[in-house]
């Protein structure tokens, strides 16, 4: 699979400088973990879900999360492991060209051991499973059944851990819960392949729920707590992970109190609709928040409806700019090189060794999103990508 996949090919070639690269499940997890991006999540209850998963597959998406947890009511629990266990089946008798990198979200580790024995031939589709409410304690046991139910069937599966736990939000408990976590995902290193942000439930411990208008970045609370997990475990020294950004919770109007924040300027002319459009369906703020998540540290998101998927893959896209930087800091530094370039765009300085770090992230996120065209910006990504799901 490969992002943009969807797209015909001479549209691909209109925007992209350099083409996404393709990837399978077994690609290196460092190239998974950049390449989820939008990562749908489905409830496990649906009557329809082989199905749903192949379409949203041809519509670009390239991970989902089929969830037994808090999406699926305690007493729908049995059914819906019954209905995934026919779905998978389904899915692999279709033998569909591009599945999604699939994980299953589960409640107890002891459902990771027996539905992956339950699967049967079908668990070929299974990348792994999503890991709820992670603290060391809680955590380790999930961990742990991950890399029995790896051993037992021979077969690679990751675990995204999901911070959502209260000792997380509580000041006095988040220092000693984020160094718990820390130990718990070192000791399973190779099979944590991202740690996800229950932002939800984070607001849930205060009663709180962000407006559209709003990111999770102006729910200063929040915003704490996503700065104190990228500064225990996203660091760029070789011992963090990729963290995704949090769930956007709207895909409807609604009254608004504050102004659009999409400015005019870049949408001016006939992509005046496409930004009618975006702001119609809440857009604006989803647009605002990718940004805020990719400026904190954040890679890929979490998403409840599938009109989120295309926003997020266009703003994940390398812009040619962001390219050029990157790949002459790199060159200077195999060249044995240091100190200060010019950019070749000259409007900024590149510091070849403080910028080292942000330039080896942003050719893996060129890698599997691509690079733009020079004169290709953030519209017509966006133009291409959302038409046929929001216009």
């Amino acid at each position: 699979m490969r992002h943009f996949g969807h797209l015909a090919p001479e549209v691909r070639n209109g925007l992209f400088h350099q083409e996404p690269a393709e990837f399978d499940a077994g690609s290196p997890a460092r190239v998974l973990a950049a390449a989820l991006g939008a990562t749908l999540y489905c409830p496990a209850t649906r009557p329809t879900l082989a199905r749903d998963v192949v379409k949203q597959a041809d519509q670009g998406v390239v991970s989902m999360v089929l969830c037994l947890e808090d999406s699926i009511g305690d007493a729908d629990v049995p059914a819906a492991e019954e209905n995934l266990v026919r779905q998978f089946a389904e899915l692999e008798r279709a033998a569909a060209p591009h599945t999604p990198l699939l994980f299953v979200r589960v409640r107890e580790p002891e459902q990771i051991t027996d539905l992956t024995h339950r699967l049967g031939p079908a668990r070929r589709l299974l990348s792994g499973f999503v890991l709820p409410k992670f603290t060391e304690d809680r955590g380790l046991p999930f961990l742990e059944a991950v890399a029995e139910a790896e051993a037992a069937h021979g077969q690679r599966l990751f675990a995204m851990p999901v911070l959502e736990s209260p000792e997380l939000l509580h000041l006095e408990t988040r220092a000693g819960t984020l160094a718990g976590i820390a130990r718990a995902t070192d000791k399973h290193r190779e099979r944590v392949l991202a740690l996800r942000l229950g932002v939800t439930d984070f607001c849930s411990a205060y009663g709180l729920r962000r407006a559209p208008d709003m990111t999770a970045y102006d729910v200063r609370l929040v915003a704490s707590v996503i700065a104190d997990v990228v500064n225990v475990l996203g660091r760029a020294d070789g011992s963090g992970f990729t963290v995704t950004g949090p769930v956007w919770e709207y895909f409807r109007q609604h009254q608004r109190m504050f102004k659009p924040q999409l400015r005019r300027s870049p949408f001016a002319g006939p992509a005046e609709a496409l930004r009618s459009a975006l702001i119609e369906h809440d857009m604006d703020g989803l647009l605002r928040e990718i940004e805020l998540d990719r400026a904190n540290g954040l890679l890929g998101k979490t998403c409840i409806h599938p009109t989120h998927v295309a926003p997020v893959h266009a703003l994940s896209v390398v812009s040619h700019e962001e390219f050029s930087d990157a790949r002459d800091i790199l060159r200077s530094v195999d060249d044995g090189g240091g100190g200060v370039l010019r950019s070749s765009y000259t409007n900024k300085m590149n510091e070849v060794k403080p910028h080292r770090a942000w330039a080896e992230r942003t050719l893996l996120r060129a890698e599997v999103f691509g690079v733009a065209r020079e004169d290709v910006g953030f519209v017509e990504l966006l133009g291409a990508s959302v038409r046929g799901a929001i216009l």
